[in-house]
């Protein structure tokens, strides 16, 4: 079915894993297992069908190095299991807006020079999708490349948790562009954010009453750095509870939950620790505890997400779906247009992959 023309924006620890991931598995059999992808071929697309066409940073060590070059650059740090080849492309200097906050700027210094021509860098690469990989809290600097994105005419997956899917009115502007978007905020294979959703279904299917909960995670990347300045966890936050408490059907205090990153330890790179509390009721108000600890590279643990997620994508460009997709951001992202248990999201995205049509929005269920 061709090639699916791709661009990053930010060039950290998520770009360098999804490049190697994309590396490593180019020439992979239809019929082999590969951990954290659904399918090697995603409705006709293989993992190798995946080009990178630009990349886009503000990093002054990264701008105008290759793509493979600026991947290994520090400070990104995580885990390395593939070489990836020079691609003969050079990283772009983006907008910066609020994408530098106060600790990354200690570490980063933005490249000198204007903001290149990002729509037309899109064009000129016939990037069919652009990804978000933007710092968390970059507010500003995300809704100005969507606008960017809008005007290039390309579809985006955004996975970072600023709210663009899940908004109508950024649904709405796709839409009327005939373009597809898949959002909010990734979820990783097997991390924290679904670990906890899991284990709440759990709770409810089994008819436990979760009275109270808490989710801590630290690590040593550059997101648990930038996650110091307290200000910019505001949507992380709300991201990250409502994918929790979105299993639920009944209310529980605001008090009783907490969601959310702990601190930064630069030694542990990009590893991220997780430390899951759950208090619960059980027959005749037996108190029940669960507690778990959950250790992950955290950017290798969502690029198979996103290999997936770029695929569904293209799929709705190929068949003209437009607007915020259900199914595909209900499965792959913690803050959807619509939230679904994540057995039902993943039946309602294999119909979709097989070519059904995009679910529509069922009233009863809870939006995010």
């Amino acid at each position: 079915m061709g090639k699916i023309n791709v661009t990053i924006i930010g060039m950290g620890n998520c770009a360098w894993s999804l490049m190697q991931g994309v590396q490593f598995y180019k020439n992979a059999k239809e019929n082999e297992f590969i951990p954290g992808l659904m399918h090697v071929n995603l409705g006709g697309y293989h993992v190798g069908d995946i080009d990178f066409v630009a990349g886009i940073d503000i990093d002054k060590n990264k701008v105008g190095k290759d793509l493979a070059e600026a991947i290994v650059t520090k400070p990104n740090n995580t885990r390395k299991f593939c070489d990836v080849p020079m691609t003969g492309i050079k990283v772009a200097r983006g907008m910066t807006h609020d994408g530098l906050g106060k600790y990354l700027s200690q570490i980063i210094q933005k490249a000198p020079g204007q903001t290149d021509d990002i729509v037309k860098i899109l064009k000129d690469t016939k990037t069919d999708v652009v990804i978000n990989f933007l710092p968390v809290g970059s507010e500003e600097a995300t809704k100005w490349y969507v606008e960017q994105v809008l005007t290039a005419r390309c579809a985006l997956v955004n996975c970072i948790p600023v709210f663009i899917a899940r908004e109508k009115y950024w649904g709405d502007r796709f839409a009327e562009k005939g373009l597809p978007v898949i959002g909010d905020d990734i979820k990783s294979q097997v991390g924290a954010t679904i670990v906890h959703r899991v284990l709440t279904k759990l709770f409810r299917d089994r008819g436990v009453k979760l009275e109270k909960t808490y989710q801590l995670n630290f690590g040593g990347n550059t997101d648990f750095l930038n996650m110091l300045e307290r200000e910019r966890l505001e949507s992380k936050k709300i991201s990250k509870t409502n994918a929790v408490t979105s299993q639920l059907d009944y209310q529980m205090n605001p008090d009783d939950i907490h969601v959310g990153p702990s601190d930064y330890i630069p030694w542990l790179t990009d590893r991220k620790f997780c430390h899951i509390r759950m208090e619960g009721l059980t027959f005749g108000d037996t108190p029940l505890l669960l507690e778990c600890k959950l250790e992950v590279w955290d950017k290798p643990n969502a690029a198979g997400v996103v290999i997936d997620a770029v695929r569904c994508a293209k799929l709705a460009l190929d068949r003209g779906l437009k607007g915020s997709l259900i199914a595909p951001s209900a499965y792959f992202m913690k803050s959807p247009p619509v939230q679904f248990s994540d057995d039902e999201a993943r039946r309602m995205l294999e119909e979709y992959i097989t070519g059904a049509k995009e679910q529509p929005v069922k009233k009863s269920k809870k939006k995010s």
